[in-house]
């Protein structure tokens, strides 16, 4: 059977990275820095420095998917930088519960958020989500780009109005707003820092694109574009986003409340308007499951291309999807949606998910020491990637300090993944 390999433009894998990144946590942290960092200098400033750490990584990612050319972000990275155990690692934590996890927690939230309009079991829901987005993204590229541009327009659309309609109001009275010179002494408080970890998790999936490569037309030009322009916007969005927050309600209002996009619309619109939110917000996980299961079966795909003992995922169908990959991992957040510990599972995930990204990073460093010749350099080379390195460790470090368990737990995982790399080299296999 031959198999025609599609492949997308620019503007699609911009997509890719915008879906990725924008989910709950813009949503949802602004009430928890509140707490403790309160001049609005201060909070968007937080925004600010999330944007740039992920602007780093995004820049070095471009750099090393222009040269390597080939699907699985750090797996392939990794493999060629350091050694294929370190890749494997990688792309057995991307595998087992690096996108599956997210996949359902994200669909789980989405049926929290319709529960109230469509009385249906939230498990259930956030099945048929999963089970309908995964046969969209089983058929051809041209169809998967379709869907993720149309669901991602959505989002960006409605994230738009709302803050066009937040600065075009009125603002509350009494509002969060505070420009008083106050941000100087609480951006060196750990609980500025603190903040910060959590920002860097709402900015999470600007690497989305790297996982992708073989699908992406001209990647040495287009994937920058999509990296970094993704980025950019999702940046701007961000900032603008706790802006309205800041204007439109009170901090008594906002502080420590999870909700803060109900808060905000029902400020604004009157009580209908945490309803509105709620289906907004809905809307927006649509594109973010369409968006990982879109990408998570590529790792898939190159480690069964790479690993005998994931062989059974190398299939492709006639249009070029790897419907066994796709459906495999789809099948894994289902298990999570039933079994309920995705949540766990996320958390360690994390930790290990951060590690490898700062590795790939660095391995930036070790690329340019090998070819002085390279397709895309990037501008910002060394001062961002050295942003973006101490960022990381500064995050591993905290994770460490304060979830120990989880990070531990990560960390087990990887024994776990040495063990199935070493069955996968055996010569039987």
């Amino acid at each position: 059977m031959s198999v025609i390999l599609q492949k997308i433009g620019a503007r699609s894998a911009t997509a890719l990275v915008i879906a990725n990144m924008i989910g709950t946590g813009v949503f949802t942290s602004l009430g928890f820095q509140l707490a403790d960092t309160q001049n609005s200098v201060s909070i968007l400033l937080l925004w600010v420095l999330g944007g740039v750490i992920a602007l780093a990584g995004a820049f070095s990612y471009a750099e090393l998917g222009a040269y390597f050319k080939r699907s699985g972000g750090e797996y392939h990275f990794l493999s060629e930088l350091y050694h294929p155990l370190v890749g494997y690692l990688s792309g057995w934590v991307s595998l087992t519960v690096g996108f599956a996890a997210p996949i359902a927690l994200a669909a789980m939230a989405m049926s929290a958020y319709l529960a109230e309009s469509i009385p249906v079991s939230t498990t259930w829901m956030a099945t048929l989500v999963i089970l309908l987005v995964t046969i969209v993204h089983s058929v051809n590229i041209r169809r998967s780009s379709r869907f993720q541009l149309a669901t991602t327009a959505l989002k960006v659309i409605l994230i738009f109005g709302f803050i066009i309609l937040g600065f075009l109001l009125a603002p509350a009275v009494p509002n969060a707003l505070d420009w008083s010179g106050s941000w100087q002494e609480e951006i060196v408080l750990p609980a500025f820092a603190v903040s910060l970890v959590y920002v860097t998790y709402a900015y999470s999936g600007w690497n989305a694109a790297a996982y992708i490569i073989d699908e992406i037309r001209e990647p040495t030009r287009n994937l920058p574009r999509a990296l970094i322009l993704g980025t950019l916007l999702v940046t701007i969005l961000y900032v603008l986003l706790q802006w309205v927050f800041l204007r439109q309600a009170g901090l008594e209002a906002l502080t420590g409340k999870l909700e803060v996009g109900q808060v905000v619309a029902e400020q604004l619109f009157g009580k209908s308007g945490g309803q509105w939110i709620s289906l907004a917000i809905a809307l927006f996980l649509v594109s973010s499951i369409s968006a990982m299961v879109w990408v998570g079966p590529r790792v898939s795909l190159v480690m069964a291309e790479d690993h005998r003992l994931w062989r059974f995922l190398h299939h492709r169908n006639e249009n070029g999807i790897p419907v066994r990959a796709v459906w495999f991992q789809s099948a894994l957040s289902i298990l999570l949606v039933w079994s309920g510990t995705f949540e766990e599972v996320l958390l360690y995930c994390g930790f290990i998910l951060q590690l490898f990204a700062c590795m790939a990073v660095i391995g930036a460093f070790i690329l340019r020491r090998r070819q002085q010749t390279l397709p895309y350099r990037n501008p910002t080379h060394p001062w961002l990637p050295i942003l973006f390195i101490i960022a990381s460790f500064w995050i591993l470090s905290f994770l460490l300090i304060e979830r120990p368990t989880e990070s531990l737990f990560g960390l087990a995982n990887l024994a776990a993944g040495w063990i199935t790399y070493r069955i996968s080299t055996k010569r039987w296999i």
